[in-house]
Formats: structure tokens, C-alpha cells, sequence
């Protein structure tokens, strides 16, 4: 069949059982579908349901619900974002904690990242707020990165079966090679904060890593490896994400903004970063399970 529904719960709460896949068989039927037998990628965690018809994921409650072509579902591609995505934070917000600016910036950053603000003008007011921030609070802010569930995991898999993986963020490269290393990335690319060896300047390097920047490297990164579009998967939370979700062949909203979610079609709300392997087909007996850094 050429479509597939994906049936994603979050693995540390698994909600997903044969009542659920059954009435998002009969929506599917509703809207005219033929659907094949279910195929269990992880029990209580994830299930495939192939068919043809309308390509419209229905809603369930708490239950993730992606709509891909049955063909080519795994990528060779990788290239993820990193803050709220493959980390929690917003390491600008951890910065500005250390000034008592972190609600002031935090709001900044909440509406660049819904879209509401141009990014490198978001990106140059809440850095020139940082002017005098010493170096070594970079290593503070480092300690308190958490990592999102899954993505040690998501990474390892992937490279296991060949992919490349590419960490590019709108963030800054101090904290983006940690976050390399830590997940295993094959390349990173971010923006670089100017400082004197002692003091940040409140200012990054020019030009700057943003939207466009992201979709550049998208595009570079498949012609280095002579990729098509098709075989990338991308994921991201923010505004500055969405050019380059779109250009992928697969490009996954996680845990995003409205004004993302709003707008790609395949969204994660619910699960982990292995929701981007059960999206590319693979079954959890496939993964290569790694604990998240802490």
C-alpha cells in the first residue's frame, strides 16, 4: 500500500493497544481508506498501519499520528536543531539567568522562535544584553543542559544503518560541539559568540546562522553526499526550523511551536526522539539503545 500510518506513543508512558489501532482503522475506512493488517513496530509504543486513500493522520488522544509514504522510509540524512529539540534548553535563557534577565530574554526568544520576530534581530538584542557576561559562565550554563529522552538513542541508530547525522542550530557553537560529542553527531554548525578570552562582547560572528542558513546547509550537506531531498529527515521546534522541515523528505515538528506545528504535517507531541525511528520503519528490536548523556 503506498501510505502508512504511524501510530507513536511515548515510551515511557505507553498508551498504544489493539482498541486504539482498531479505531484509527475504521477512521481511516471513514474517509474511504483501504487498510492493510497492523504491523507492531514496539508493543504499547508504536504500530504501523499501511493503506491507501486519503493521506489525512486522525486525531487520537495522546497518541501520535504521522501519515509517510511506504516507500523509502529510511534516511540517510539526519539534520536536527538542538535547543528544544535535541536538548531542553534555551541556552540563551540559561545565559541571561546569570544577569537576571531570563524572563526578559526568555520572552524574547518565545516569539522568535512562534515566528512573531525576524531571528537575527531577536538573536542581536538578546546578545547585546549578555556584553560583559564572563567567559567561564558558558561552563555554568553548559552543566545545566539536559538532553531530550531518545536522542542518544535516535542518533546511534541511525548511524548504525548508515546515516549521517548533522546537528545545526541557531544557537552557538561553544555548546553545540558538547552536544556533538555527547550524542555522537558526525558535523555541527552553529553561531559563534565573540568574547575577548574574558568577557562576551555581545555580539556573534557574522553572518548568522538562521533560517536561511539552515536550509543552505540542508541543501549542502545532500549534495556533499550526493543525497536527493527525499532521503533527509529533519526536526526542529521553531520558526527558524520550518524552511528547512519543509525541504526535507521528511521533516518532523517536535514538541514545536504553534506556528510550526501549524504548519508541517508531521508533528511529535507526545513521544520521545525515537519517534523519528518508528517514522523511518525501524522496530525497536532494531534500535541501538543508548543512555542519554546526564
Amino acid at each position: 500500500m503506498k501510505n502508512t500510518l504511524v501510530l507513536i506513543s511515548n515510551r515511557a508512558q505507553p498508551l498504544l493497544d489493539d482498541k486504539i489501532v482498531q479505531r484509527a482503522a475504521e477512521l481511516l475506512w471513514s474517509n474511504g481508506g483501504s487498510v492493510g493488517l497492523p504491523d507492531w513496530l514496539a508493543p504499547g509504543v508504536a504500530c504501523d498501519l499501511p493503506f491507501d486513500g486519503k493521506a489525512a493522520a486522525p486525531s487520537l488522544p495522546g497518541i501520535d499520528t504521522v501519515v509517510v509514504a511506504s516507500a523509502n522510509r529510511r534516511k540517510r540524512l539526519l539534520v536536527a536543531d538542538m535547543e528544544s529539540t535535541m536538548i531542553e534548553n534555551e541556552m540563551l535563557d540559561e545565559l541571561a539567568d546569570f544577569l537576571g534577565l531570563r524572563e526578559k530574554i526568555a520572552g524574547i526568544t518565545a516569539r522568535a522562535m512562534n515566528g512573531e520576530l525576524d531571528f537575527a534581530a531577536a538573536l542581536n538584542e538578546r546578545v547585546g544584553l549578555l556584553a560583559g557576561l564572563p567567559v567561564a559562565r558558558l561552563d555554568e550554563a553548559a552543566r545545566r543542559i539536559r538532553y531530550t529522552p531518545g536522542g542518544a538513542t535516535l542518533v546511534a541508530t541511525m548511524k548504525r544503518h548508515g546515516a549521517t547525522c548533522a546537528l545545526v542550530s541557531g544557537g552557538f557553537t561553544y555548546f553545540t560541539a558538547m552536544v556533538k560529542t555527547a550524542l555522537g553527531f558526525d558535523f555541527e554548525a552553529a553561531n559563534v559568540l565573540k568574547h575577548d578570552g574574558t568577557t562576551l562582547a555581545g555580539a556573534v560572528e557574522l553572518p548568522i546562522l538562521g533560517k536561511e542558513a539552515k536550509l543552505a546547509m540542508l541543501g549542502r550537506l545532500c549534495q556533499e553526499r550526493h543525497l536527493h531531498a527525499g532521503e533527509t529527515i529533519a526536526v526542529g521546534d521553531g520558526a527558524n526550523d520550518l524552511p528547512m522541515l519543509k525541504a526535507a523528505g521528511l521533516g518532523v515538528a517536535f514538541h514545536a511551536k504553534p506556528v510550526v506545528a501549524a504548519e508541517v504535517a508531521a508533528r511529535i507531541d507526545h513521544g520521545d526522539l525515537t519517534a523519528l525511528l518508528y517514522l523511518q520503519g525501524y522496530r525497536q528490536s532494531d534500535f541501538i539503545e543508548r543512555p542519554d548523556p546526564s
